[in-house]
């Protein structure tokens, strides 16, 4: 089922986020996982402590050397600092992959509460890139801001999610971790439906880097020809089984187990 994803995100040192988690998860999902490196930072399991930005053109030149020869069949991005790193994504992926489905993970926030995106970035993402998604991938405190109101409950979600869709994304994965209670939900709204996922929520401190992880094994779903439906139900399966069997490394916010697959029995 091999699938190439190109990854347009911010490295993590300690290999629970980031282009690490990406990387790792669309190999776990047997794709192919190509990168363009937006920041370094210096991270660990109980937060940022430091960000190294890459230069506007560098990234630019890391997506056109990889489009053009080894090429992509689904694109997912995530930490975008600024507006003018937004812009150049943006336009790197409309000149080299316009026609490709793109994952976007709007990295805002990171788990130890480390602002990831400039403010005047958050307008730039709001309208230059989001219209290009195939699917957003928000947690609740991201869709609030994306969407200029408070995100509390399941309605909110749903409200959001439609908001979001209608600023040009033609899907949005709200993702409901942030609610409090012994049940996760999740909405998936497309073309004016909303399919919803629900499962027991999983106590567990290892869940640094479950949103990259989460839209790039969709990235890799999408890649591999899944339906939407499906790539989201997969990865969902996939980042439940890893927060699971987390290694349970760190004394903060620990990484999950990306090794674990799940490509026979996540139906």
């Amino acid at each position: 089922m091999r699938g190439r994803v190109l990854i347009v995100a911010g490295s993590d040192s300690g290999g629970g986020a980031g282009i690490q988690a990406d990387i790792k998860a669309v190999t776990a999902m047997d794709g192919f996982a190509a990168t363009a490196i937006t920041a370094l930072t210096a991270q660990n399991t109980f937060g940022v402590h430091g960000v190294e930005p890459v230069p506007p053109p560098f990234i630019a030149r890391q997506i056109e050397v990889v489009l053009t020869d080894i090429g992509a069949d689904a694109l997912k991005t995530g930490m975008l600092h600024s507006a003018e790193v937004i812009h150049t994504v943006a336009n790197s992926l409309r000149t080299y992959a316009p026609d490709l489905p793109l994952v976007i993970d709007p990295v805002m926030v990171a788990k130890g509460g480390h602002r990831l995106l400039l403010g005047e970035a958050e307008a730039a993402l709001r309208n230059t890139l989001l219209p290009m998604a195939a699917v957003l991938t928000p947690n609740l405190p991201e869709a609030e801001v994306l969407a200029g109101f408070p995100v509390r409950g399941e309605a909110d979600m749903a409200r959001a999610a439609e908001r979001l869709a209608a600023l040009g994304a033609k899907a949005v994965l709200m993702k409901g971790g942030h609610l409090e209670g012994d049940r996760v939900i999740d909405l998936l709204f497309c073309d004016g439906k909303i399919d919803r996922f629900e499962d027991a929520r999983i106590v567990s401190r290892s869940t640094h880097g479950t949103g990259c992880t989460l839209a790039s094994a969709i990235a890799a779903g999408l890649a591999q020809r899944l339906s939407l439906y499906d790539a989201v139900a997969r990865a969902r399966a996939y980042v439940r089984k890893a927060i699971e069997t987390a290694p349970g490394f760190g004394g903060g916010h620990g990484p999950l187990n990306h090794a674990v697959t799940v490509r026979s029995d996540w139906r």
